[in-house]
């Protein structure tokens, strides 16, 4: 099991999205929480060594540090923003 934390400009981005998308987003952060990263997509370039992960329209982007079973989250946008 892991822990999750947000980035300040993450759980801002968080508070804005309607309710709805909030509770998708909040059962996939709850899944980070528990070790399932199916279907996560590692980032290239210079945002390498970060991952992403879908939920609906919507993209939770993090950083996994293995040593430590943290997950930092760091940004939560629409995926045309992200």
């Amino acid at each position: 099991m892991y822990s999750v934390a947000f980035e300040t400009e993450a759980q801002k981005e968080f508070l804005k999205i309607n309710s709805k998308d909030q509770e998708l987003i909040a059962s996939k952060i709850i899944d980070l929480k528990n070790g399932n990263f199916l279907n996560d997509k590692s980032l290239k370039g210079k945002h390498k060594g970060k991952f992403r992960k879908r939920a609906g329209n919507y993209r939770i982007i993090y950083l996994k540090e293995h040593n430590l079973l943290v997950i930092t989250v760091i940004r939560v946008a629409h995926r045309k923003e992200v």
